[in-house]
């Protein structure tokens, strides 16, 4: 059985054997174990526009949201299992973590850690979608060989048309999907990694995590 925190309602993780999902009205905040945990925190207020929109910026402070990435990770540390954030995120440095390389491997993220950098594009996501991975509980060889590196460039056709090669790129897939599921889209995990996640997880021990060695 593993616990998958902060996940959307009724979504990839909902109806799956060994999985007890934990959406917003359960509030993951108050997971208290005993399974590893698969964990996707809220990263609007670590990511690159964490102060709020351009047109009016600093609106929110740094890593203001409401104290889930700091339960997630504590819920990481002393469970086990697997935790996804956007690539760049600033809870890393918050939390005195190692930054893992774009070109991908798992590396030591410190505090009995490991980190790495991989695409979802590789594993069915619309766009490329660099994302960071922390995971807990596991010895480095009991992690699993990834997709590694950027994905292949993707430009919509509807894009290149309009606007030409130079725009399409700049633009990226996600600003052509129109309608209200867009934000739905851009965030939810595909089957694929969300299994990718499970299996990273379910290999976690459940012991509590005292010393600062890979």
């Amino acid at each position: 059985m593993i616990a998958a925190l902060y996940v959307e309602t009724d979504g990839a993780y909902f109806g799956l054997p060994g999985v007890d999902p934990w959406d917003e009205k359960r509030d993951a905040r108050k997971y208290a174990g005993p399974h590893p945990v698969v964990a996707h925190p809220p990263c609007q207020r670590w990511g690159r526009f964490w102060h709020g929109s351009t047109r009016k910026p600093h609106q929110f402070k740094l890593g203001d949201d409401g104290g889930c990435f700091d339960a997630a990770f504590k819920s990481l540390r002393r469970f086990g299992g697997v935790l996804e954030h956007p690539a760049d995120s600033h809870a890393w440095s918050a939390f005195s973590l190692n930054k893992p390389p774009r070109s991908g491997g798992w590396v030591y993220a410190g505090q009995g850690f490991w980190t790495c950098c991989v695409y979802q594009g590789h594993y069915g996501h619309l766009s490329g979608k660099p994302t960071w991975l922390l995971a807990c509980g596991m010895q480095r060889d009991d992690l699993p060989e990834l997709r590694w590196g950027k994905t292949e460039q993707r430009l919509h056709p509807r894009a290149l048309e309009l606007h030409g090669y130079e725009k399409a790129r700049r633009i990226g897939m996600m600003a052509m999907v129109g309608g209200k599921d867009k934000t739905r889209i851009r965030n939810a995990t595909p089957d694929e990694f969300r299994d990718v996640l499970i299996s990273i997880a379910s290999s976690a021990c459940t012991t509590q995590f005292t010393e600062d060695s890979p």
